[in-house]
């Protein structure tokens, strides 16, 4: 079978267009998901607060204390990165709609 060279060439994806709505629309989600990991990692904190580790080995508590450390620091990494990524979608917002509002056309 011969295939055509239309087929054969591999295809370039489409660039979507960055709009304002689908920024704002989108750092409004990464702003809830900070929320919600924020919340969480609160909850963990007075869970881990409220109950400590009874043991009479110190090495057992030197470990607990490193995976809640660890449990805590994770979350708290979750809630920085989805609210500095919805700061930064929000600002994109604004530029893409000052730049829309100025006629200059995007060009990516």
């Amino acid at each position: 079978m011969s295939e055509t060279p239309e087929s054969s060439a591999p295809k370039a994806p489409a660039k979507k267009e960055v709009t304002p709505l689908s920024c704002f629309f989108a750092s409004i989600i990464a702003g809830g998901i900070a929320t919600m990991i924020y919340f969480l990692m609160i909850g963990i904190f007075e869970t881990y607060a409220n109950k400590p580790v009874l043991s009479s080995s110190l090495l057992a508590i030197k470990i607990a204390t490193a995976v809640r450390t660890l449990v805590v620091g994770i979350a708290a990494l979750g809630t920085g990165v989805f609210g500095i990524v919805a700061v930064g979608l929000f600002l994109l917002g604004i530029q893409v709609t000052i730049k829309s509002l100025s006629g200059q056309a995007s060009s990516n």
